[in-house]
């Protein structure tokens, strides 16, 4: 009887050093891993360090429609804003250059930012009047055009969705790895005692 509780006192070792051994090769795989990431990610640094100009060229860029916008809701308040967005006249870029209060590049920049915000997109509703410079409706919103930016803003959104998905399944394989870490780090100290 005493043979049979040694015997199974051995199995029951042999098992733990097995599943010690998977969990030991399973760390030193995610090690691996994080080198591999940590490479990677200085690799990506190092790229973004590199294109750092780009980075704060696109900031700067992104502050001045931004600003050029500001201009535009200052100088058109009637026609310009960002709480009651309204669909604009078709060529309301050939008037305010014709206008000549805001200068060119200005007009580009804002009305480029101005009409691809999802407020804008929300605002072309079938139907809906367009507006000129004083404010006045000039045209409708067509059917059409709607449509168009209906498709817009799904896109839009779609595109934000998947973001939000890939960032969250970052999260939680990040949150894994970090727990299986933890729990090897406790084996270990478990194991070291």
């Amino acid at each position: 009887m005493a043979n049979l509780d040694v015997n199974s006192v051995i199995e029951d070792t042999e098992q733990l050093l097995g599943e010690l051994d998977q969990l030991l090769e399973a760390r030193e795989r995610g090690r691996e891993q994080q080198k591999m990431q940590q490479s990677e990610s200085n690799k990506v640094n190092d790229a973004a360090n590199s294109d750092s100009g780009k980075a704060k060229s696109k900031s700067k860029n992104r502050a001045a429609n931004q600003a050029a916008v500001q201009l535009l809701i200052e100088t058109y308040p009637q026609t310009f804003s960002r709480n009651q967005v309204r669909p604009l006249k078709i060529g309301i870029q050939e008037d305010l250059l014709a206008d000549d209060k805001v200068s060119k590049n200005k007009v580009k920049r804002a009305l480029a930012s101005y009409v691809r915000s999802l407020a804008y997109y929300r605002s072309l509703q079938a139907g809906a009047d367009r507006v000129d410079l004083q404010g006045a409706a000039a045209g409708q919103v067509t059917e059409a055009e709607a449509e168009h930016a209906k498709g817009k803003l799904k896109e839009l959104n779609r595109q934000r969705r998947e973001r939000d998905k890939q960032r969250r399944q970052e999260e939680r394989e990040r949150e894994k790895s970090d727990r299986l870490n933890n729990k090897l780090e406790q084996l270990m100290q478990l194991n070291k005692r």
